[in-house]
């Protein structure tokens, strides 16, 4: 089983740039696909957020990205389970309320039926 082939590395880090621009655009279906079903994160609040909420959330308008810049992306992948983690900066508005900023993040990826979805995630704001 190879570790961090180039193409599948490229994969995961075109997911994570779709995944914002998917926020951004507030198209739904796409973010729909990219997360699992199963899926959950923890903000940086510490709170647990689920794949219903998040895009409830952005359909209604209460969580918005208006902007982002990903840093660089680290990427190791083992078979069918991935993890990628890395920095962005934000502008970004929750219920009203500026939350921009930087962030470091950790997504953990699966391939499912032939498809890479995100399973859980991780974000802390650094300033």
């Amino acid at each position: 089983m190879q570790w961090n082939d180039p193409a599948v590395v490229e994969t995961l880090k075109q997911i994570e740039r779709d995944m914002g621009q998917a926020m951004v655009d507030v198209d739904i279906e796409k973010l729909n696909r990219i997360f699992a079903d199963d899926w959950t994160s923890i903000g940086s609040s510490g709170t647990v957020v689920t794949k219903e909420k998040i895009l409830r959330d952005f359909q209604s308008g209460v969580d918005r990205l208006d902007a982002f810049e990903l840093g660089s992306m680290d990427v190791q992948v083992k078979g069918t389970v991935a993890v990628v983690h890395g920095s962005v900066i934000e502008k970004r508005t929750r219920s009203g309320k500026d939350v921009g900023g930087e962030y470091v993040w950790m997504d953990l990826l699966e391939k499912r039926d032939g498809t890479w979805v995100v399973i859980r995630s991780a974000g802390a704001k650094v300033r």
